[in-house]
């Protein structure tokens, strides 16, 4: 077996590895490149391998920096199969078009400007249109079953508790009568990110490819962030002022609504029950069409959030719902957040993620 780093090494975007064995070459991950301006710039390069020469590709999760050139391979020839899990699958069919969309706006910009250097248009490196095209090819499978890609070649997508459907995956092939296991971990979540399970332990393997993002940072606790976010929320509120949350409109918007569902749990002394009261009153936006999409998506995939949560839903405790939630469905309604002076809360979600 030969692995090929061509993306995410040295560097935290672009994933992309190419695997030779049993007579098969594949792919793992075919992120875009993101950030610094040099580095988008090799979205456009050409790839590293003939996407026809690809027989088939495993998707560790939906995040654009390891699905982004998805539509570029698929406009460029490659046909066959993308194994994913199946909320992999579903957010994909959100994220993929938007990045298109993101795509044509950009190359618009760049246009005008070429225009007036009297150079000539470029097209971008792919539409809406053309990611929603590529999703045909997407096979998307459960944790834990595996999955017979050829006699040889045999996968398991387990939970890495990154987002909602990523996946560890684990890939073993015989070769010569040899069998070895390799283990891709895609991005690795915490042992706590709200909602979703702890990431799978793996038991074996004979390689390990992993990603090391933060391994040497220590993260606040999700029970000290929620405090200092109720104190810098309450504050603000107190003093008629509206509080703005950047996020990713996939995952991070998620998370923050079920933060803000499970603040009333966490103390129950005079103070914070009244800060709690002043947060409760306000009411919460969600100013992001892929966000309102995405956390549809999170509601339809409830089965993959951690026993507890599940058992909360079947009792009528959603986390992604409570009074004050409400979702901007139009540019008009988006628009009239900027005229409403009434203290609210307004998670600012991202197209790009």
């Amino acid at each position: 077996m030969k692995v090929t780093f061509l993306g995410a090494t040295r560097t935290v975007t672009g994933s992309n590895f190419l695997v030779e064995a049993c007579g098969k070459k594949f792919l793992v991950d075919c992120g875009m490149w993101q950030g610094k301006a040099e580095l988008e710039l090799q979205n456009a390069e050409e790839f590293e391998f003939n996407p026809n020469d690809i027989d088939f590709m495993l998707l560790t999760h939906a995040h654009i920096d390891h699905s982004g050139r998805i539509p570029k391979l698929y406009d460029q020839g490659f046909r066959n199969k993308i194994y994913a899990h199946k909320a992999t699958c579903d957010l994909c069919a959100l994220m993929l078009p938007d990045s298109g969309h993101i795509q044509e706006m950009e190359n618009e910009w760049k246009n005008r400007k070429r225009k007036r250097k009297g150079e000539s248009e470029i097209p971008p490196l792919y539409t809406a249109e053309e990611a929603a095209r590529c999703l045909e090819i997407f096979e998307p499978v459960q944790y834990d079953e595996i999955v017979e890609i050829t006699p040889d070649i045999h996968v398991r997508f387990n939970d890495a508790g990154h987002m909602l459907g990523s996946s560890i995956i684990e890939l073993w092939t015989k070769e010569e009568g040899k069998e070895t296991k390799t283990v891709f971990t895609g991005d690795l979540g915490n042992s706590d990110i709200p909602l979703l399970d702890s990431p799978t332990m793996i038991e074996s393997a004979d390689y390990l490819i992993m990603e090391s993002t933060y391994g040497s940072r220590m993260h606040l606790r999700n029970d000290e962030k929620a405090e200092l976010f109720l104190d810098i929320v309450s504050e603000t509120l107190d003093n008629e002022g509206s509080v703005v949350i950047p996020s990713f409109a996939v995952g991070r918007t998620q998370e923050i609504l079920y933060e803000l569902n499970k603040l009333k749990e966490t103390k129950d002394d005079q103070e914070f029950r009244r800060k709690y009261k002043t947060l409760m009153r306000s009411n919460v936006y969600v100013d992001s069409p892929l966000a309102i999409s995405a956390t549809e998506v999170f509601r339809e995939n409830t089965n993959l959030f951690e026993e507890q949560i599940q058992e909360e839903i079947m009792k009528g405790d959603n986390p992604l719902e409570f009074p004050g939630l409400k979702f901007t469905q139009t540019a008009d309604e988006s628009k009239a957040l900027n005229e409403d002076n009434t203290p609210s809360i307004i998670i600012s979600a991202s197209r790009y993620v």
